[in-house]
């Protein structure tokens, strides 16, 4: 098996997958730390330190991390999300080490120079300023304020301008100390790679992180549902819609994917054959099943006329009730196909390979097998998914957001809100 898993005393897990046909390689750090664990006054700040760790360090400046990256052709990147903050890079197989050691570098001896400090809250307030000029970008934030009130995870990952110009060099260093644990972070490396060595580095490299856990954060709760309409003079009508989800370790958790596919996951699915191909109600429309450690979001997005918006709303109502109980083995052998494709296809790349690896040990505790993750995908059945689906409907009160101009975006919230009154509730129990 190519897939090798070290634990190091210090509870930090590397896992490599060898693949000796490729001659590059994608390598990242992984720590389970992101916008939930943030307090109010530190809201934005952990996606401001993904953002510094490539400002300067004790040992390089900014413009060396970069340099020494991409001066062996290699490229350099970071990202952060709700539940977990990456860092990675993709090389040549005879550069690892460098990209181990910046990788390490960035993460261990941080300098946090002031001067970038201020420039970097800058950028990031423009980065603000660009989403809020960005409509699906706005109405999935007000949609996330509406599924999760008064939490972390219903706020934005980028804070505010205000909250950014409290943060400084001391808050970054107490966040970084206090979340990014060795137990809590995971070494990731694919492609033309050799475990042995990157476990030597990384214990070399990693050891000044304690090995005592971090904080958890505080249980999320999905809110009573409900909607909002946001004015704003825009061309189209950007209709979501949520419903509380399944988290990662849900037995239900595929069922519910392959629902989620087979009512907004391609051209083949019901709403974009119904809504796009039959109506001409809109260019795009999708759902999606977002799984978190203890908690699950599904959403529904789509953009149309502010005129057709409510006919739009009661079709994507109709369109789910039905789903529920006329979904056919078609239908879901067709989803479970794209569910391996993706699989696979993602096999075939180091980089996807990497970050598959890192967010199995986060959420699992250890890699899943290729066959395991088949035989679950095998497993689901029309009626598991009809079930998943009834539980979907069931467990929550929907989640309505609309954005634009028009009168018509309060009837469209109106026939959202009725979704869970469907019979398909009814027949749950």
């Amino acid at each position: 098996m190519s897939v090798e898993v070290t634990k190091l005393p210090t509870g930090l897990t590397v896992v490599t997958d060898t693949m000796p046909h490729l001659e590059t390689a994608a390598l990242g750090v992984w720590a389970g730390v992101g916008g939930r664990d943030e307090k109010p006054n530190e809201h934005g700040i952990s996606h401001l330190l993904e953002h510094m760790a490539f400002k300067g360090t004790s040992q390089r400046s900014s413009r060396e991390i970069v340099e020494e990256i991409e001066a062996v052709g290699g490229d350099l990147n970071a990202g952060t999300s709700t539940e977990t903050t990456a860092y990675y890079a993709r090389v040549m197989k005879a550069d690892v080490p460098l990209a181990l050691d910046v990788l390490s570098d960035i993460l261990a001896n941080p300098s946090f120079v002031p001067d970038e400090l201020e420039r970097e809250k800058s950028v990031i307030v423009q980065e603000i300023g660009a989403a809020q000029d960005t409509p699906d970008d706005v109405v999935f934030e007000h949609l996330n304020e509406l599924c999760f009130p008064d939490q972390p995870m219903g706020r934005s990952l980028l804070g505010t301008a205000k909250t950014l110009k409290t943060f400084n060099r001391d808050m970054l260093r107490s966040y970084l100390s206090t979340h990014y644990r060795a137990p809590d972070m995971v070494v990731a490396a694919a492609g033309a790679v050799d475990h042995k060595r990157i476990v030597e580095d990384v214990t070399q490299k990693f050891s000044s992180f304690e090995a005592t856990a971090a904080p958890k954060p505080a249980p999320a709760t999905f809110g009573k549902g409900g909607s909002r309409v946001v004015h704003r003079e825009l061309e189209q009508a950007h209709l979501t819609l949520a419903l509380e989800g399944v988290p990662q370790t849900d037995p239900s958790l595929f069922s519910l994917q392959v629902f989620a596919n087979t009512l907004g996951g391609g051209m083949s699915s019901r709403l974009f054959q119904e809504v796009r191909e039959k109506r001409g109600l809109c260019y795009s429309i999708y759902t999606f099943h977002a799984p978190y450690t203890d908690t699950g979001f599904f959403g529904l997005y789509t953009g149309t006329d502010p005129t057709d918006a409510p006919e739009m709303m009661e079709v994507i109502v109709d369109v789910i009730n039905n789903a529920v109980e006329t979904l056919t083995d078609a239908e879901v052998a067709r989803s479970k196909a794209q569910m391996k494709a993706g699989l696979l296809m993602a096999l075939e790349s180091c980089s996807s390979r990497a970050e598959q690896l890192a967010r199995h040990v986060l959420a699992y505790g250890r890699p899943q097998t290729v066959e395991e993750l088949v035989a679950r995908i095998d497993a689901v059945s029309v009626e598991s998914t009809r079930n998943a689906a009834r539980a979907l409907l069931s467990r929550s009160r929907p989640a309505v957001v609309a954005l634009g101009s028009g009168r018509g975006l309060d009837t469209a919230v109106s026939f959202a809100e009725g979704l869970t009154e469907s019979k398909a509730k009814t027949l749950l129990h």
